[in-house]
């Protein structure tokens, strides 16, 4: 069980080093073994630290657990927080008398944000991730919440917004949030799926034609999506 605290802060100079090199190499121990079966030992032997450079920089095991997820968090942001921003700052813009944003428009930002999650899903670097993040999403903890309120949340309603102005929908409504789930579940699947999805396609590894596959399908979701609002 994880507690609820808040991790120490970071020294400057070498110990920064040190503490990164613990973040990056938790998310895959805590990944692969979870909270429970992940050991101080087997997490300092992964970031090649001494055993007491947990407690130093984090304070104990839960500390490191939950400023991983913090750390994860910021990866995340670091791939589609920037577009997210870019969203978010026009819907504000929009919705504080603003120039409307419009069918078209929503649907351009709507496919910028499925291609950029289709490209950070189906790539290498949200392997370790995902498997943090689904050991969460069956047992939310603390990380959970950080994880969620960080960048699920802001990515999910700016995307519901969008979603909804395709639609021609109310955002706030329950039909328009399932389908923004739909559609997001949509691409993740060839991330929480990784195997059944090589082996359907007959894929044998995913390479840059295979991103592409993806992201062409991700517009074309999209599309399907803006012809139903178009019809409506």
């Amino acid at each position: 069980m994880v507690k609820k605290q808040s991790s120490s802060p970071a020294p400057n100079g070498r110990g920064d080093a040190t503490r990164e090199k613990l973040l990056d190499a938790s998310i895959g121990v805590f990944g692969r073994y979870g909270f429970d079966g992940a050991s101080t030992r087997m997490l300092a032997d992964a970031a090649g630290v001494n055993l007491q450079a947990i407690t130093y920089y984090f304070g104990s095991k839960e500390g490191l657990y939950v400023a991983t997820a913090d750390h994860i968090a910021g990866l995340i942001s670091s791939h589609v927080g920037g577009l997210g921003g870019r969203i978010r700052a026009r819907l504000a813009e929009a919705a504080g008398g603003g120039e409307a944003i419009d069918r078209y428009e929503a649907q351009a930002f709507l496919t910028e944000l499925t291609q950029t999650m289709a490209t950070l899903f189906i790539g290498p670097i949200s392997e370790p991730l995902a498997r943090f993040l689904i050991r969460e999403q069956m047992e939310p903890t603390e990380a959970f919440e950080r994880i969620f309120a960080q960048v699920m949340k802001p990515m999910l309603e700016a995307a519901t917004a969008l979603v909804g102005i395709v639609l021609g929908e109310n955002g706030a409504s329950r039909p328009v949030r399932l389908r923004t789930l739909s559609l997001l579940g949509g691409l993740m699947v060839f991330r929480v799926a990784h195997a059944a999805v090589k082996r359907h396609l007959a894929w044998d590894a995913i390479g840059a034609d295979e991103v592409e596959t993806v992201r062409r399908h991700a517009g074309e979701l999209v599309a399907a999506l803006a012809a139903e609002g178009g019809r409506s």
